[in-house]
């Protein structure tokens, strides 16, 4: 029997519950993943679009669809933390990995568009690491 997982932006205004029936796990790299996270790429789960239990009103979600290219977003009006949303071809919901409250059992399967890479990424990996602030 599948878990059920819970999941909620940071504010906690958004929150969700969807079936440990995970398809793909990407570490996307693209320059539109860059620029939609603010990080070096992003880290979704992709499940049946109707895999998904919204526990919150869904007024307090917005999306944004590119209008040429085949990608988007929705995230919480209200702190901006990026949240479950149905890909542009209907096909997957995409849930984003840091929006969960609890480890999936599914592990990144692929980094993709590795060649949009972040310039700065692997320099990045190599630097000390603290376990909090850096002192």
């Amino acid at each position: 029997m599948s878990r059920i997982l819970s999941g909620e932006c940071l504010c906690g205004r958004v929150k969700f519950s969807v079936t440990e029936n995970f398809k793909d796990f990407y570490q996307c790299h693209c320059k539109q993943c860059q620029q939609l996270t603010g990080s070096a790429f992003a880290s979704n789960i992709l499940t049946t679009p109707d895999n998904i239990k919204w526990l919150c009103d869904q007024d307090q979600l917005t999306n944004y669809a590119h209008p040429s290219r085949d990608f988007s977003k929705s995230f919480c009006k209200t702190c901006g933390s990026a949240v479950p949303f149905i890909n542009k071809t209907k096909t997957s919901l995409i849930v984003p990995a840091g929006s969960l409250n609890e480890l999936p059992d599914i592990q990144p399967q692929a980094n993709i568009f590795t060649s949009e890479e972040a310039c700065w990424l692997k320099s990045g990996l190599k630097a000390e690491k603290f376990s909090g602030f850096a002192e």
